[in-house]
């Protein structure tokens, strides 16, 4: 059974950084066409954060986050990360992780992912 858990959130200064992670198990990575990052900040719908497809080389990331994050594994460990700096207070959102098992025409498209994180909760303060 695949399972994806997240962790490394938290609450953070503004201009701070955090780095998640998103453990997986049941598959590994090698079996997986892409692993995204979404958020969901309260009475906001879920947004997509940064993906990004190793076996493809295909990298995306939102306009409201590029040059700030980074979309990193370690085969390894099965673990995606997801590096965030100059953190700001519209960052705050409950993050989680996907993972889509085959191929995906639109990266950023939440339908294209098959498996999801239970989400880690990501504070900014201002």
């Amino acid at each position: 059974q695949v399972q994806l858990v997240e962790s490394g959130g938290g609450l953070v200064q503004a201009g701070g950084s955090l780095r998640l992670s998103c453990a997986a198990s049941g598959r590994t990575f090698s079996s997986y066409y892409a692993m995204g990052w979404f958020r969901q900040a309260p009475g906001k719908e879920r947004e997509f954060v940064a993906a990004k497809s190793w076996s493809a080389g295909r990298t995306y990331y939102a306009d409201s986050v590029k040059g700030r994050v980074t979309i990193s594994r370690d085969g390894a460990k099965n673990t995606v990360y997801l590096q965030m700096n100059s953190l700001k207070p519209e960052d705050t959102a409950v993050y989680y992780c996907a993972a889509a098992r085959e191929f995906v025409t639109y990266l950023p498209g939440a339908y294209e992912y098959d498996y999801w994180g239970q989400g880690t909760q990501v504070t900014v303060s201002s």
